[in-house]
């Protein structure tokens, strides 16, 4: 198997791939991470990789003021949007990808957080998000996005609509968590998040025992949209 490579953009280290790391790797892809706070994080071609993964963080795109490496993303992803080449969002991520894509981000003024279904569309249903039908997924959000140009929505919740869209086979977008691990790597969300979590008033403990609870289901499922995207994506 020939090896690709995929490039993962990270904004805090306990966001990571998840899940999806191995299906990347049974899908033939080295992972590099970039982290933010690199000086040279975002120092690669854009076209280049074969898989670009943007993936989330606790800032809203339309910072740019207070943290200006978002701008650079958002560069970054236009040149390699327009290039129609393999690129994945999780969360912040996905709302890079909308924004450089030209549609607007801003607050939902709701806070998501916890495990639900989502509510697939028909394109949804058509997607590899079929395998997420039924499957309690994390959210974790407060902003949300306008429908790109050209995209297709995917998925929606009763709280927002805009949960996942897609342009083409090779540009995907994904508001919500389902790469989410559980033990100790989910405990580091709730460590890492804790200040959000006590302000919006949500208990720890449930949203422990709902991760031991809905994620061997959601990783089995997560894989299996996963990589049924990977196999449709065009180089």
């Amino acid at each position: 198997m020939t090896t690709m490579k995929a490039v993962a953009v990270r904004h805090v280290h306990f966001e990571d791939l998840g899940t999806f790391a191995d299906a990347l790797a049974a899908a033939g892809f080295a992972i590099e991470y970039r982290d933010v706070g690199n000086a040279d994080y975002l120092s690669f071609d854009p076209i280049e990789p074969d898989l670009l993964v943007v993936l989330g963080g606790p800032i809203g795109v339309y910072e740019e003021t207070a943290y200006p490496f978002v701008a650079e993303e958002i560069s970054l992803l236009q040149t390699r949007l327009a290039a129609n080449r393999p690129t994945l969002g999780n969360c912040l991520g996905a709302q890079l990808i909308a924004r450089a894509l030209g549609a607007r981000v801003y607050s939902s003024g709701i806070k998501e957080i916890g495990f639900s279904p989502l509510g697939l569309s028909y394109s949804g249903l058509a997607s590899p998000l079929r395998h997420l039908a039924d499957i309690s997924v994390l959210h974790w959000h407060g902003d949300t996005y306008d429908l790109p140009p050209g995209a297709d929505l995917l998925a929606s919740t009763p709280q927002i609509v805009q949960q996942a869209f897609m342009r083409g086979r090779n540009i995907l977008g994904l508001q919500f968590h389902p790469e989410t691990e559980t033990g100790a790597a989910f405990e580091r969300w709730l460590v890492g998040h804790a200040c959000e979590l006590a302000a919006a008033g949500l208990s720890v403990p449930d949203l422990r025992a709902d991760a031991e609870r809905f994620g061997p289901s959601l990783k089995r499922a997560a894989t299996a949209m996963i990589g049924e995207w990977l196999e449709q994506i065009d180089d």
